[in-house]
């Protein structure tokens, strides 16, 4: 069995729909630049109020990927 090097980064992906969305966003933006994604832990979840309705969704996660060999 081979030792793996793993590193994060902290990003916030945002969504109308959903924080779920939000995290779905995130993580599809991401994979598009960083290979080797293996996990997302979430930090933190804003909204933004309008007219007393949830309008705009933000969450902070890190994504874990393993470093190339």
């Amino acid at each position: 069995m081979s030792a793996n090097t793993y590193k994060y980064v902290e990003i916030i992906g945002s969504s109308t729909q959903s924080s779920d969305d939000a995290v779905s966003n995130a993580i599809a933006k991401a994979s598009k630049t960083i290979d080797h994604l293996e996990w997302f832990e979430v930090l933190e979840t804003r909204g933004h109020i309008v007219n007393g309705l949830v309008a705009h969704w933000q969450v902070t996660i890190k994504i874990g990927f393993r470093l190339d060999d």
